[in-house]
């Protein structure tokens, strides 16, 4: 059985920007999900750039 998940809703992530999709984890708070993962989470101050960056 395929699974279509284009219709997923989708945030940027407030630390990188990366776009991610709503996930099965995130359904009953998924309003407060800011991050794309838990090192963006970790690493987030307001200011604060991913090393690598220009």
């Amino acid at each position: 059985m395929a699974h279509k998940k284009h219709h997923l809703p989708q945030k940027a992530c407030r630390h990188c920007g990366l776009m991610f999709s709503w996930r099965k984890k995130w359904e009953r708070d998924w309003e407060q999900v800011l991050y794309c993962s838990e090192r963006c989470r970790r690493s987030h101050r307001p200011g604060a750039v991913l090393a690598g960056g220009s």
